[in-house]
């Protein structure tokens, strides 16, 4: 009678050591189409090939062993294709991560940074539209959108148009602790008050500004760079961190000539 292959030889035609094959039968993963009742020996059919493939495809692309075991036990097309396509999503926002990562890393180490440009002024008090929240870190990219597309809304069913360019408060909480309260807003002589969106005075605050050239990615060098440039002159932070966003991505595709600057509030300690 033929037995089919042994674990060793489906290990070789399918590139799974056969330690994971032991793995992926005890998890029910991947099991075995024999497995001989004196000896133990497990013995595969050359049709779970394909199987076996489709699982080190998968794991190649780090999705989790449970979430394989339901896209092999879903029959339905469509409720496959979601569950493969959740999983891409993860890998995009990974990748997304990674390359802001690497952007930075080549800015810290390029050999001649010049010195950042910074300006003291007085920002004026401004009347805006504005939506607030507690946010948590890495859900902040998200509120924005969100919280700038209500304002956008808001002022287009009210006949307004802005009176300067978009800006965010941000409290030092969420970047400490990963959490705290965000403002997002647009100045506006007459704000509506509609849904999410109020009317809110920005208070006037002396502050450090610099400006931000490109994308996000790196934008934490930039706040590095304004609050050594703070320390370095005795200034002392006085308030939740500013951001005016010149040129955004809703006024450009093209990140490079996105400008954003940065204030931190601030007063002199020293002469």
């Amino acid at each position: 009678m033929h037995q089919g292959l042994t674990i060793g030889d489906f290990s070789r035609i399918t590139h799974l050591s056969v330690k994971m094959l032991r793995r992926y039968h005890e998890m029910g993963l991947l099991e075995p189409e024999a497995i001989d009742p004196y000896t133990g020996y497990r013995h595969y059919s050359l049709a779970q090939v394909p199987t076996a493939q489709v699982i080190r495809r998968f794991r190649e692309l780090g999705m989790p062993l449970r979430e394989i075991r339901e896209v092999l036990a879903t029959a339905d097309p469509d409720a496959r294709a979601a569950l493969i396509g959740r999983h891409l999503v993860r890998l995009e926002d990974q990748l997304d991560r990674t390359r802001a990562a690497v952007t930075s890393l080549r800015r810290l180490l390029e050999p001649a940074v010049p010195p950042i440009e910074v300006e003291l002024r007085v920002e004026p008090a401004t009347t805006v539209a504005a939506v607030r929240a507690t946010i948590d870190l890495d859900e902040a990219n998200t509120w924005y959108g969100g919280a700038m597309d209500q304002i956008d809304r808001a002022l287009r069913s009210a006949g307004l148009r802005p009176a300067g360019p978009a800006g965010g408060l941000y409290d030092n909480a969420l970047f400490t602790e990963e959490r705290g309260e965000a403002i997002v807003f647009v100045p506006v002589a007459d704000p509506p008050d509609a849904d999410r969106v109020h009317p809110l005075v920005i208070p006037a605050a002396e502050l450090a500004v610099t400006v931000h050239r490109g994308p996000h990615d790196d934008i934490d060098v930039s706040y590095g760079a304004l609050g050594t440039y703070v320390t370095e002159h005795a200034l002392a932070v006085a308030g939740p961190v500013r951001e005016y966003y010149l040129v955004g991505p809703r006024d450009t595709d093209d990140p490079d000539a996105w400008r954003t600057e940065i204030g931190s509030p601030v007063f002199r300690t020293a002469g």
